[in-house]
């Protein structure tokens, strides 16, 4: 089993997100990244997320838990806080930061998620500030990703 940690950040009614190859087809996702062995999950967060935006933040509430079963004896634990930025600068990506290169990183309007690939389901809860927080939600695309 596998541990997986992200992070949303949402300032001004828009979210940050990476413009990278995801394994939905979507070019764009949520900044995050494995949980390393003896790792706590807060300092997970704070690294995957300084690595992969260039922006340091504190974690906030869990937003949800949920499972994503791709096949064979891959078990992977999603964890998503909210976050807030309290430093750093947005785009100032480490060298190498995932096996997956970051083509980019930006603010993105709730309004403009369909347009780049995000389900109904993940705009709603993402624009609702996520109803039910905290909340085991089964299934990765029970939270439209």
């Amino acid at each position: 089993m596998k541990v997986r940690v992200t992070g949303v950040v949402v300032e001004d009614d828009r979210i940050l997100l990476l413009d990278q190859d995801a394994d939905t087809g979507r070019s764009w996702s949520l900044p995050g990244g494995k949980v390393e062995p003896g790792e706590p999950i807060g300092d997970a967060l704070v690294r995957e997320m300084r690595e992969e935006t260039g922006i340091d933040v504190e974690a906030g509430r869990l937003l949800y838990v949920c499972d994503h079963l791709p096949g064979g004896d891959t078990h992977v634990v999603h964890l998503t806080f909210e976050a807030t930025r309290v430093g750093g600068r947005v785009g100032a990506v480490a060298e190498g930061a995932d096996t997956t290169p970051i083509r980019g990183v930006r603010f993105v309007p709730l309004t403009d998620l369909p347009a780049i690939g995000f389900s109904p389901r993940f705009v709603e809860l993402a624009q609702a500030g996520w109803p039910g927080a905290g909340s085991y939600m089964g299934a990765k695309s029970n939270i439209g990703l």
